[in-house]
């Protein structure tokens, strides 16, 4: 397990959203305790120090009682302490009318209604056959000639393929749902995880020639390297072409743009007549009118939510309220003139959407009312 998996699965546990299979997997790491993988602020204090306080917290509380329950519980609780200090940090990027969040935080309210996303998808197989991955056991869940389809512990989809000659193309598609993602590895170790209302295409086992999926919705890939098949991925209007590289594109019908954000390695953009080569640490906007735009960016809100975060880097209310509308699993409808103030901030995408609408309330530039499974947004 990775040291970016194990704590998203810290923080679905400190939200009461762990599996039973999920929590007997955090037991087996729970050794394997790290404070933060992005850099350490000065001000923060000194890490080994932190560090070296909470473990000998940990160890004493192991001491004083024989239940393993209790110390499980105790030591992610140690480490939502930590969590909190460090990653419920708003920030203000750009001069006003970006609204900075930073000193205006709330603690939650009462237990959410609204449960934050989690690990859900179905898999739709080349004979039509629909598999909720949320229903069945880990291990081989399909055969599909000399391909055997797998799930692990970890919500993860793996296609392994044996050596075989003539292997029919076929296809497999796997979707989630709004408030739903999922990791799948590509029958040639391609790595892909999948944001929520998003569908991916791809062949049970590449052609000879190219290796091509296609996407809506949003996605990060980590493409396995192969210098005499290219791997293609195609966007409504737009195609991708990389050989080994890693990348993000969110291409959402409701959005106006199509951005893709290169953070390892080159990509070949193609739309229409335009094309262009991407630099790590770029990103392309592509319009309705197939024009790119290139720009330098912050590649980690871009992946912010591979990781576990809403990072809101100035941005409306309603590219907010898209976000969240997609996580959580709500409808969003807006009452009044919206001010267009401009917010900055980080949020855990575990937390509950009460908290989220709560720190954004105390702005006192938007409010919102909950109305089931539907947010009211009002000036």
């Amino acid at each position: 397990m990775t040291p970016e998996e194990l704590f998203r699965l810290q923080e679905k546990y400190l939200a009461g959203l762990c599996s039973e299979e999920e929590i007997a997997l955090l037991k087996q790491h729970e050794h394997d305790f790290q404070l933060l993988e992005h850099p350490w602020q000065p001000e923060q204090g000194n890490q080994e120090q932190i560090k070296s306080r909470i473990l000998q917290s940990l160890h004493q509380e192991m001491e004083q009682s024989p239940s393993r329950a209790k110390t499980f519980r105790y030591y992610y609780a140690a480490a939502a302490v930590l969590l909190i200090g460090l990653f419920a940090v708003f920030f203000a990027l750009q001069p006003k009318p970006q609204v900075d969040l930073l000193a205006k935080q709330s603690k939650a309210g009462p237990a959410a209604i609204v449960k934050p996303g989690s690990t859900k998808a179905t898999l739709t197989l080349s004979n039509g056959t629909v598999i909720n991955l949320d229903d069945v056991q880990n291990g081989v869940i399909s055969e599909q000639g000399n391909v055997t389809v797998g799930k692990t512990a970890e919500g993860k989809l793996i296609y392994q393929v044996k050596p075989a000659t003539g292997q029919a193309l076929v296809y497999n598609t796997i979707s989630t749902p709004r408030g739903g993602e999922y990791q799948v590895v590509l029958p040639d170790g391609t790595h892909v995880w999948l944001n929520a209302a998003s569908t991916l295409r791809f062949p049970s086992v590449f052609s000879a020639a190219e290796r091509k999926v296609e996407l809506k919705g949003e996605a990060y890939f980590e493409v396995a390297r192969n210098k005499q098949k290219p791997f293609k991925v195609t966007v409504n209007n737009m195609g991708i072409e990389v050989l080994g590289t890693h990348f993000n594109v969110n291409a959402y019908d409701d959005e106006a743009q199509i951005k893709t954000t290169l953070l390892e390695g080159s990509v070949r953009l193609s739309a229409g007549n335009n094309h262009q080569m991407l630099k790590p640490g770029q990103q392309a906007r592509l319009g309705k009118q197939s024009d790119f735009s290139i720009a330098e960016v912050n590649v980690e809100e871009a992946i912010a939510w591979k990781k576990g975060y809403f990072i809101f880097d100035n941005e409306n209310i309603e590219s907010i309220m898209r976000k969240v509308s997609r996580w959580y699993d709500v409808d969003v409808t807006y009452q009044g003139k919206m001010d267009q103030g401009r917010y900055g901030g980080t949020v855990s995408r575990f937390d509950s959407v009460e908290g989220v609408l709560k720190s954004l309330e105390l702005t006192g530039s938007v409010h919102f009312r909950m109305e089931g499974r539907r947010i009211v947004v009002m000036p």
